[in-house]
């Protein structure tokens, strides 16, 4: 574990393995850098590896502040400068993907290309209602046990390891209620549409069960975007089914280092 102080906030990340491209992995909402394990272990391998934990979610500081998809973008970078990361392969999951894309069109001198595994982006029009009524109820009284709901009913499949449903939806409830509330809020308002449009760097979509992405859209937004969906997997596929994310993200690694 190493850490940077960026605003008088002391972000951690981790390092492991060498070589290059890099590859950055950015988690996503209530998670830390402990769910890119998987990941970690297999491409440490023959990468320098960067997970880090975001400003308000693992072992990073939570001040008291908004929480925005750019700020959030701006936190990764500077942990990209500090390490002297230029051109590397930026993994995002959930809100992470958001992240890696604000990223991207933010610092494209740091960006060689950039994989999105079930981004909160472009959400169906059916869901952008019910982001807008969940926002506030996560800052209020209720938040931590809308959370719980949200987080069980969403996010996993009826043949999902309970053990593992447990774990991440106790892990989730950890993370300080202004930062759930916050970020949530913001992430429902980031503009993930024309960060797509702005795009000129090689794009990974990788979607899960239930979909929580309007594809057909981002198709048209970006037109050259690869596309992926694991099989028997809810939104944190990256750990329940590491073996299928793995072998994509290595052929677009493959590809966007060539």
């Amino acid at each position: 574990m190493a850490q940077i102080v960026r605003d008088g906030v002391r972000l951690v990340y981790e390092v492991a393995g060498s070589g290059e491209p890099a590859i950055v992995l950015v988690h996503g909402w209530t998670s830390d850098r402990s769910y890119f394990v998987p990941q970690v272990e297999r491409f440490s391998r023959s990468h320098r590896c960067v997970s880090v934990d975001l400003r308000g979610h693992g072992e990073s500081d939570a001040p008291e502040q908004e929480y925005t998809i750019e700020g959030f973008a701006d936190d990764v970078a500077a942990i990209c400068d500090e390490l002297a990361v230029k051109d590397a392969v930026l993994v995002g999951h959930s809100m992470g993907g958001a992240i890696v894309l604000a990223m991207s069109v933010r610092r494209p001198e740091l960006t060689r290309a950039a994989a999105m595994l079930d981004p909160a982006i472009l959400f169906p029009a059916e869901s952008q209602a019910l982001l807008a009524q969940l926002a506030p109820v996560f800052a209020g009284p209720e938040g931590l046990a809308t959370l719980k709901q949200f987080f069980e009913g969403q996010f996993f499949l009826p043949t999902s390891d309970p053990a593992l449903k447990t774990r991440l939806a106790e892990a989730a409830l950890k993370t300080p209620q202004h930062v759930i509330g916050s970020a949530f809020a913001n992430l429902a308002k980031f503009d993930s549409a024309a960060a797509l449009q702005a795009l000129t760097k090689p794009l990974l979509f990788v979607g899960a069960e239930p979909a929580i992405t309007d594809v057909v859209r981002l198709r048209e937004l970006s037109p050259a975007v690869m596309v992926g969906r694991t099989v028997g997997a809810g939104h944190f596929h990256q750990l329940e089914v590491p073996d299928q994310i793995n072998a994509m993200l290595e052929r677009f690694v493959a590809i966007a280092g060539s």
